[in-house]
Protein backbone atom coordinates (compact mmCIF):
# COMPACT_ATOMS: atom_id res chain seq x y z
CA UNK A 1 0.00 0.00 0.00
CA UNK A 2 1.29 3.69 -0.63
CA UNK A 3 1.65 6.32 1.64
CA UNK A 4 -1.94 7.69 0.35
CA UNK A 5 -3.82 4.63 0.57
CA UNK A 6 -3.70 5.41 4.65
CA UNK A 7 -4.33 8.88 4.33
CA UNK A 8 -7.70 8.92 2.23
CA UNK A 9 -10.44 8.69 3.60
CA UNK A 10 -12.52 5.78 2.68
CA UNK A 11 -16.12 5.94 1.93
CA UNK A 12 -18.49 3.09 2.98
CA UNK A 13 -22.76 3.14 1.75
CA UNK A 14 -24.75 1.75 3.90
CA UNK A 15 -28.12 0.47 1.96
CA UNK A 16 -31.25 0.25 3.51
CA UNK A 17 -30.83 -3.67 4.17
CA UNK A 18 -28.30 -2.90 6.67
CA UNK A 19 -25.28 -3.88 4.27
CA UNK A 20 -21.95 -2.03 4.25
CA UNK A 21 -20.38 -1.58 0.99
CA UNK A 22 -16.87 -0.40 0.79
CA UNK A 23 -16.15 2.24 -2.24
CA UNK A 24 -12.50 1.70 -1.87
CA UNK A 25 -12.77 -2.27 -1.89
CA UNK A 26 -15.77 -2.51 -4.53
CA UNK A 27 -17.21 -5.17 -2.15
CA UNK A 28 -19.66 -5.67 0.36
CA UNK A 29 -18.31 -5.62 3.83
CA UNK A 30 -19.05 -6.34 7.94
CA UNK A 31 -18.81 -4.35 11.15
CA UNK A 32 -15.79 -6.61 11.54
CA UNK A 33 -14.08 -5.22 8.70
CA UNK A 34 -14.68 -1.45 10.08
CA UNK A 35 -13.21 -2.37 13.23
CA UNK A 36 -9.96 -3.41 11.51
CA UNK A 37 -10.18 -0.24 9.61
CA UNK A 38 -10.35 1.60 12.82
CA UNK A 39 -7.28 -0.47 14.34
CA UNK A 40 -5.25 -0.13 11.18
CA UNK A 41 -5.65 3.99 11.38
CA UNK A 42 -7.59 3.74 8.34
CA UNK A 43 -10.32 6.88 7.93
CA UNK A 44 -13.86 6.04 6.53
CA UNK A 45 -16.85 7.70 6.11
CA UNK A 46 -20.51 5.82 6.52
CA UNK A 47 -23.05 7.36 4.43
CA UNK A 48 -27.12 6.45 3.56
CA UNK A 49 -26.00 5.04 0.10
CA UNK A 50 -29.88 6.98 -0.90
CA UNK A 51 -29.15 10.17 0.52
CA UNK A 52 -25.91 10.84 1.07
CA UNK A 53 -26.69 11.36 4.68
CA UNK A 54 -23.25 11.05 7.24
CA UNK A 55 -24.06 7.91 9.60
CA UNK A 56 -20.37 7.67 11.21
CA UNK A 57 -21.25 8.02 14.74
CA UNK A 58 -23.90 5.59 14.64
CA UNK A 59 -21.81 2.99 12.98
CA UNK A 60 -18.91 3.82 15.04
CA UNK A 61 -20.94 3.38 18.51
CA UNK A 62 -22.93 -0.04 16.83
CA UNK A 63 -19.10 -1.72 16.72
CA UNK A 64 -18.59 -0.05 19.99
CA UNK A 65 -21.76 -1.97 21.11
CA UNK A 66 -20.93 -5.13 19.43
CA UNK A 67 -17.18 -5.25 21.09
CA UNK A 68 -19.03 -4.71 24.79
CA UNK A 69 -21.60 -7.26 24.24
CA UNK A 70 -18.60 -9.83 23.10
CA UNK A 71 -17.49 -9.31 26.55
CA UNK A 72 -14.50 -7.25 25.46
CA UNK A 73 -15.65 -3.98 27.98
CA UNK A 74 -13.32 -1.16 27.90
CA UNK A 75 -16.34 0.93 29.32
CA UNK A 76 -17.47 0.78 33.18
CA UNK A 77 -20.77 0.76 33.93
CA UNK A 78 -20.11 3.79 36.38
CA UNK A 79 -18.37 5.79 32.90
CA UNK A 80 -21.63 4.54 31.03
CA UNK A 81 -24.05 6.21 33.51
CA UNK A 82 -22.22 9.49 34.29
CA UNK A 83 -21.66 10.22 29.96
CA UNK A 84 -25.43 9.59 29.88
CA UNK A 85 -26.02 12.16 32.82
CA UNK A 86 -24.38 14.57 30.68
CA UNK A 87 -26.78 14.49 27.64
CA UNK A 88 -29.56 17.41 27.93
CA UNK A 89 -26.56 19.06 30.27
CA UNK A 90 -24.84 22.62 30.04
CA UNK A 91 -21.97 20.55 30.30
CA UNK A 92 -23.11 18.30 26.59
CA UNK A 93 -20.52 20.73 24.73
CA UNK A 94 -17.77 20.17 26.49
CA UNK A 95 -17.42 16.14 26.96
CA UNK A 96 -17.19 15.48 23.19
CA UNK A 97 -13.43 17.57 23.71
CA UNK A 98 -12.74 16.91 26.69
CA UNK A 99 -13.02 13.16 25.84
CA UNK A 100 -10.76 13.35 22.95
CA UNK A 101 -8.14 15.02 24.58
CA UNK A 102 -8.19 12.81 27.51
CA UNK A 103 -8.32 9.66 24.96
CA UNK A 104 -5.07 11.55 22.78
CA UNK A 105 -3.56 11.56 26.12
CA UNK A 106 -3.99 7.93 27.32
CA UNK A 107 -3.07 6.76 23.76
CA UNK A 108 0.24 8.34 24.15
CA UNK A 109 0.85 7.08 27.79
CA UNK A 110 0.04 3.60 26.44
CA UNK A 111 2.22 4.29 23.26
CA UNK A 112 5.43 5.58 25.81
CA UNK A 113 4.58 1.94 28.11
CA UNK A 114 4.43 -0.71 25.32
CA UNK A 115 7.91 0.61 25.02
CA UNK A 116 8.93 0.12 28.50
CA UNK A 117 7.30 -2.64 28.53
CA UNK A 118 8.90 -4.14 25.30
CA UNK A 119 12.77 -3.13 26.64
CA UNK A 120 11.57 -4.43 30.83
CA UNK A 121 9.68 -7.49 29.17
CA UNK A 122 12.79 -9.79 30.80
CA UNK A 123 12.20 -8.58 34.40
CA UNK A 124 8.88 -9.09 35.74
CA UNK A 125 9.13 -6.71 38.86
CA UNK A 126 10.18 -4.05 36.19
CA UNK A 127 6.76 -4.94 34.13
CA UNK A 128 4.66 -4.53 37.29
CA UNK A 129 6.06 -0.98 38.15
CA UNK A 130 5.48 0.42 34.73
CA UNK A 131 1.72 -1.37 35.13
CA UNK A 132 1.19 -0.17 38.63
CA UNK A 133 2.69 3.44 38.12
CA UNK A 134 0.80 4.02 34.37
CA UNK A 135 -2.62 2.69 36.38
CA UNK A 136 -2.17 5.43 39.07
CA UNK A 137 -1.86 7.73 36.89
CA UNK A 138 -4.55 7.06 34.67
CA UNK A 139 -6.41 6.83 37.88
CA UNK A 140 -5.77 10.39 38.90
CA UNK A 141 -6.62 11.43 35.28
CA UNK A 142 -9.85 10.32 35.46
CA UNK A 143 -10.34 11.73 38.98
CA UNK A 144 -9.30 14.98 38.29
CA UNK A 145 -11.56 14.69 35.15
CA UNK A 146 -14.81 13.19 37.10
CA UNK A 147 -14.29 16.32 39.54
CA UNK A 148 -14.09 19.01 36.46
CA UNK A 149 -17.48 17.28 35.13
CA UNK A 150 -19.61 16.78 38.47
CA UNK A 151 -18.11 19.74 40.90
CA UNK A 152 -20.58 19.66 43.54
CA UNK A 153 -19.26 16.06 44.07
CA UNK A 154 -16.53 15.51 46.73
CA UNK A 155 -15.67 11.61 45.48
CA UNK A 156 -16.55 10.45 49.42
CA UNK A 157 -17.72 7.14 49.52
CA UNK A 158 -19.06 5.09 52.41
CA UNK A 159 -16.96 1.90 52.18
CA UNK A 160 -13.88 4.04 51.98
CA UNK A 161 -10.94 2.19 53.83
CA UNK A 162 -7.46 1.95 52.99
CA UNK A 163 -7.88 3.29 49.19
CA UNK A 164 -5.31 5.68 47.99
CA UNK A 165 -6.62 9.11 46.04
CA UNK A 166 -10.21 8.82 47.18
CA UNK A 167 -10.74 5.59 45.40
CA UNK A 168 -13.92 2.91 46.56
CA UNK A 169 -12.97 -0.61 48.26
CA UNK A 170 -14.54 -1.34 45.05
CA UNK A 171 -12.22 0.98 42.24
CA UNK A 172 -9.33 -0.99 44.63
CA UNK A 173 -10.21 -4.12 44.18
CA UNK A 174 -11.21 -3.71 40.63
CA UNK A 175 -7.76 -2.66 39.98
CA UNK A 176 -6.10 -5.63 42.01
CA UNK A 177 -7.97 -7.86 39.74
CA UNK A 178 -7.17 -5.93 36.45
CA UNK A 179 -3.07 -6.12 37.97
CA UNK A 180 -3.10 -10.23 38.96
CA UNK A 181 -4.41 -10.42 35.18
CA UNK A 182 -1.77 -8.36 33.89
CA UNK A 183 1.04 -10.22 36.00
CA UNK A 184 -0.55 -13.71 34.79
CA UNK A 185 0.00 -12.23 31.10
CA UNK A 186 3.60 -11.02 32.03
CA UNK A 187 4.63 -14.24 34.05
CA UNK A 188 3.50 -16.25 30.38
CA UNK A 189 5.15 -14.30 28.90
CA UNK A 190 8.40 -13.79 30.38
CA UNK A 191 8.37 -18.18 30.26
CA UNK A 192 8.27 -17.83 26.70
CA UNK A 193 11.33 -15.64 26.03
Amino acid sequence: MTQSDHTDIVTIKKYANRRLYDTSASRYVTLDHLRDLVKQGREFKVVDAKSGEDLTRGVLAQIIFEEESKGETLLPVEFLRQLISFYGDSMQTMVPGYLRLSMDNFARQQSEMRDKMASAIGSPAASMALIEEQTRRNMAMFEQAMKMFTPGMTGAAPERDDAPSGLSRADVEALRAELDAMRKRLDRLSGEG
